[in-house]
């Protein structure tokens, strides 16, 4: 009899999942199929070949996938494989408390995903619970003076090294990364800072002061410890992390996901300084052969100006993190974090770590996420390939809790 096994049932969404199939005819050729429905019912698939062994088993541990949308041994390849069927649907997380994504695993005959891939036949499928909280993990909605969020406390009594969790461009407030921060251990505030409640529908300008305040309050929860916080930022974020990591003492450990290293399109403000912006020339902007805007070249090519607009970066008293995708059709990240790196030299600093991934697009998120490779904003352009931009995730989810951990879990002495 065939049976195809998934262990575990029930996980967290970063962690991998093992799957097997026995019981078919040695070296049979069979397609195993992932399907996925979001929170607006969207579609998302996969599929990939595989050919038993002479015991008719399969294990995507071992096992090679002979093509689909991936080729070779990636067990977790149905994960970060999957594709919208509504074309530039990007897949994200709202509930994050009360529900997981269910990924249903299917194994069909050869062709049935060529035929239709909404009817198509199984022999055997089994469905998957992934989650983005652990159980115990607490969200505690934000409204305090200003600041609107949410923050995420793991279970138990702490204290927890303290995170502030910044996304970019889309706005609003994104809570599936810090569900999972929180679920690994850390205090993490998810903060929104435009296009959500009574914060501006618009982004005129961005006062530090308000992110002054989110840190104060964070290093202020009896959970967390009281010597530095974390940001972890991404895109538009990594550029509001990078002044916090300049301007705030209260920040000592600042990760930077594709980010710019001068302010892009708007003015900082605090205490009555005003950083400009960086210039741009949208004559610059491009388009890719299918049409996707690339917003890469608009601030590449204005030489001494742009040089006069860079944070400065050497007055920062904590470590930084830089993390890259090489293939970012968004922002030119590789170069930014190259000059930040070089400014920081001179000024002989040695606070900063580089991980820069061939391959890997812009919108680098939790590991088994699917890529986004483009997305309505309107028609953008992120970049990536994915398996490249597979790995990067994995290897930087790691890397980033490990960063994390080091410099803001304080070091206990003993003292005999």
């Amino acid at each position: 009899m065939v049976q195809l096994t998934a262990t575990p049932l029930s996980a967290l969404v970063d962690e991998p999942v093992h799957i097997q199939i026995t019981g078919l005819s040695p070296f049979q050729v069979v397609t195993l199929q992932a399907s996925l429905k979001d929170e607006k019912e969207n579609m998302f698939y996969s599929h990939a070949y595989y050919r038993a062994n002479k015991v008719g088993k399969v294990d995507l541990e071992y096992d090679s996938a002979l093509g689909g949308d991936y080729v070779g041994v990636h067990p977790m390849g149905l994960f970060w494989s999957l594709k919208p069927k509504k074309l530039l649907t990007r897949l994200l997380k709202k509930d994050v408390m009360n529900s997981p994504f269910r990924v249903q695993i299917k194994l069909c005959d050869l062709q049935s995903p060529l035929r239709n891939q909404d009817t198509s036949t199984s022999m055997v499928s089994v469905t998957l619970e992934r989650w983005y909280v652990a159980p115990g993990v607490t969200r505690i909605p934000v409204e305090e003076g200003r600041l609107r969020g949410a923050l995420f406390l793991p279970s138990g009594e702490g204290p927890f090294p303290g995170v502030i969790d910044l996304f970019g461009g889309i706005g609003g407030l994104s809570e599936h990364r810090s569900s999972l921060l929180a679920s690994r251990g850390f205090a993490s505030l998810a903060l929104a800072y435009w296009g959500y409640k009574d914060l501006p529908s618009q982004l005129q300008k961005l006062d530090l002061e308000y992110f002054e305040e989110a840190s104060n309050f964070l290093l202020r929860h009896p959970k967390v410890f009281g010597q530095g916080i974390g940001v972890i930022s991404t895109s538009k974020g990594a550029e509001i992390g990078l002044s916090m990591a300049i301007y705030l003492k209260q920040v000592t450990a600042t990760i930077l996901i594709n980010g710019p290293n001068s302010p892009y399109g708007i003015p900082y403000v605090y205490r009555g300084y005003t950083h400009q912006s960086i210039p741009y020339s949208l004559q610059f902007l491009s388009t890719n052969a299918l049409g996707f805007i690339e917003f890469q070249g608009i601030y590449e090519k204005i030489g001494v100006e742009a040089s006069q607009s860079l944070f400065p970066i050497e007055k920062a008293h904590g470590h930084f993190l830089f993390i890259v995708g090489e293939d970012d059709k968004s922002i030119n990240s590789k170069e930014h974090a190259k000059k930040a790196i070089e400014k920081l030299r001179r000024h002989g600093k040695k606070n900063w770590t580089l991980l820069s991934y061939p391959g890997a697009g812009h919108l680098i998120e939790p590991p088994y996420s699917p890529l986004c490779w483009a997305s309505k904003m309107p028609n953008l352009h992120w970049g990536g390939e994915v398996i490249a931009h597979a790995a990067a995730q994995e290897h930087s989810w790691k890397e980033i809790q490990k960063f994390l951990r080091k410099h803001l879990i304080p070091v206990v002495t003993s003292q005999l």
